[in-house]
């Protein structure tokens, strides 16, 4: 199906612990300010469904849920031809949906687990990319690592954020994901952010290789505060470390003007 929306699909990547959620949670407010007119999805793309709690959402059921209930079905005999089963997740995907104030939200839950279910999960990573063809923007905080770069819905971006803290293990692990999403992915435009800096005189020493950074966000206390009571990040202050860099990277990424 055509993309005739010209879909913004920002995907945020990088080693554990490093503040992608939040940062993807921040993204989706001012996304969510800055375009009230347009239609925004949150894709929860983390097993640990971390994105729904910095949002407020509560999840339901999530894409997994739709995958397993479809293998259960074709396991246990179902008399349906596999199309119908298939044509079906599509319609529960969209059930699926949770619609918030300014945005909505999906999850995509546990990672896959080995099997022969090939075409199943080829479907679905296409119902995935069709969903977005439904909206002007789509924030994927996806899962720690390089593993998802190549599966679901990581697979085409328009905009790559690897996100690291000021450890050499962070800028590591950014630069080997564009290596493999240089080979991968499909994005169009990438950028890197220095999270969580306990002090933003070290950014001299921060090496992200051929990666150019967008923006280094001291460490925030007021985000910290917000994680710890588990609170909207809707309602943190727009003079807070994190909505000031999440905004600085979206103007340099060329997604806010």
């Amino acid at each position: 199906m055509e993309n005739v929306r010209d879909t913004k699909i920002i995907a945020l990547a990088g080693k554990g612990g490093v503040g992608k959620t939040s940062l993807a949670a921040v993204i989706v407010k001012l996304l969510a300010e800055a375009f009230p007119d347009k239609r925004i999805l949150a894709i929860d793309a983390d097993p640990a469904v971390g994105l729904s709690t910095a949002l407020g959402v509560d999840v339901g059921i999530t894409i997994d849920d739709i995958r397993k209930s479809v293998i259960a079905a074709v396991e246990d005999g179902e008399t349906k031809a596999a199309v119908e089963l298939l044509g079906e997740a599509k319609y529960q995907i969209f059930d699926a949906l949770v619609e918030q104030d300014g945005f909505s939200f999906i999850a995509v839950g546990r990672p896959e687990t080995a099997g022969c279910y090939c075409k199943v999960n080829a479907y679905l990573k296409d119902v995935i990319q069709m969903l977005s063809g439904n909206f002007d923007y789509v924030v994927i905080d996806g899962e720690a690592g390089i593993e998802q770069i190549n599966r679901r819905v990581m697979e085409k971006v328009t905009h790559l954020m690897l996100v690291t803290d000021s450890s050499k293990k962070g800028t590591q692990v950014i630069q080997t994901i564009k290596k493999v999403a240089d080979e991968l992915v499909m994005y169009e435009k990438i950028g890197a952010v220095v999270n969580r800096m306990p002090d933003i005189s070290m950014k001299q020493y921060i090496d992200t290789g051929d990666i150019p950074v967008l923006t280094y966000i001291p460490t925030d206390s007021q985000l910290a505060a917000f994680d710890l009571t588990g609170q909207n990040v809707f309602y943190l202050p727009d003079d807070s470390n994190i909505v000031n860099g999440a905004r600085e990277a979206l103007h340099k990424i060329e997604i806010l003007g």
